[in-house]
């Protein structure tokens, strides 16, 4: 039972690697990182390659604890999280199909002393018939020492981190996004201006081509005659949409119209790729609509009397009307007999 547990908690841990944007990727307690080239330092492994060709490189496992941590080191494919499309890597039980597949760590695990750094050859070797454009992974340093977890003896947890590897195999690349499923989702209150209204504007976006993209989304709301009711670039947004991925993302409209007939346009852009997403909704308090309801109600139930009403008349009028008398039918005069002579 114990490794199932470890293994469903390195599922949550492992997404969570902690990543720099200018260091090395660290935790505290270790850190990984590409050994430093002859030009200058690197945060990140940025490698280029053909269908069929091999690199080779060094990566660095640095132990800040005073005591020996053993890692199992392996190479992982990356994804954008489902949540808020985050950069995050695949576990070791996962099928690999790009930089987890293809890179392989000279030793598959190191041990590292104290206040110690390992560094650790690999290769990774590109075959024939990769697809072009961006694969993006990482070299995983994964404890394999399981903590125990909180809240109950059985759970355990082990943590892991890895230093990014961007890799771009040569050919044809093309930048392609698409946004779909906008769905608008609206608060208010009961009467216009006793509160603020809220609605919550959710939709998908995907990268459909081979390159990682930085897509910038704007949201753009006109009401009725036309009037612009929002005008906003979303923040929410990944910075890295990998190729492949898709994410569903969710912005909340603070201020949104109360009475209103609103129609909305998000459009969502990279270099060399636009593509657009439209709703409408109708901003109606719920008094309001109920006022309108009950009014159409009642307005409906007095024509339906009104109809019945005017047939009722109809059938009495018709059965006390006098019928028309019947004329009588012209008699043929009689000859009278003639006399005989």
């Amino acid at each position: 039972m114990r490794k199932l547990y470890v293994l469903l908690l390195s599922l949550l841990c492992i997404p969570g690697l902690p990543m720099g944007t200018a260091h090395a990727a660290d935790n505290g307690s270790w850190s990984v990182y590409p050994v430093a080239s002859k030009i200058a330092a690197r945060p990140y492994f940025y490698l280029s390659a053909d269908p069929g060709q091999t690199l080779a490189d060094k990566v660095a496992v640095q132990n800040k604890t005073g005591g020996p941590l053993t890692f199992r080191l392996y190479a992982a494919d990356a994804y954008n999280t489902a949540r808020d499309g985050g950069f995050a890597v695949r576990t070791l039980k996962e099928r690999m199909r790009g930089v987890g597949a293809w890179a392989k760590p000279a030793k598959d695990r190191v041990t590292v002393p104290g206040h110690r750094t390992v560094t650790v050859p690999f290769t990774l070797h590109v075959p024939d018939g990769a697809e072009p454009g961006d694969h993006p992974g990482a070299i995983v340093a994964l404890d394999e020492h399981v903590d125990p977890g909180s809240g109950s003896p059985a759970l355990g947890v082990q943590r892991a981190v890895g230093a990014r590897v961007y890799l771009r195999v040569g050919g044809p690349t093309l930048p392609a996004l698409s946004v779909g499923q906008l769905h608008i989702s609206h608060h208010q209150p009961l009467m216009p201006g006793l509160g603020t209204a809220t609605a919550t504007v959710s939709y998908t976006l995907r990268n459909t081509g081979n390159v990682t993209l930085d897509p910038k989304v704007e949201l753009k709301a006109r009401g009725l005659f036309g009037r612009t009711l929002l005008d906003r670039e979303l923040t929410r947004v990944p910075s890295e949409l990998l190729p492949g991925q898709r994410v569903r993302l969710t912005e909340t409209w603070s201020g949104a119209p109360q009475l209103d007939l609103a129609d909305l346009t998000l459009t969502a852009s990279a270099p060399g790729t636009r593509q657009s997403a439209s709703a409408s909704f109708l901003a109606l308090p719920w008094l309001v609509a109920a006022l309108v309801f009950v009014a159409g109600a009642v307005t409906g139930t007095l024509g339906v009397r009104a109809v019945r009403a005017r047939r009722g008349r109809v059938r009495r009028s018709a059965r006390v009307r006098p019928s028309p008398r019947a004329r009588p039918t012209p008699s043929r005069p009689r000859s009278s007999p003639s006399a005989r002579p």
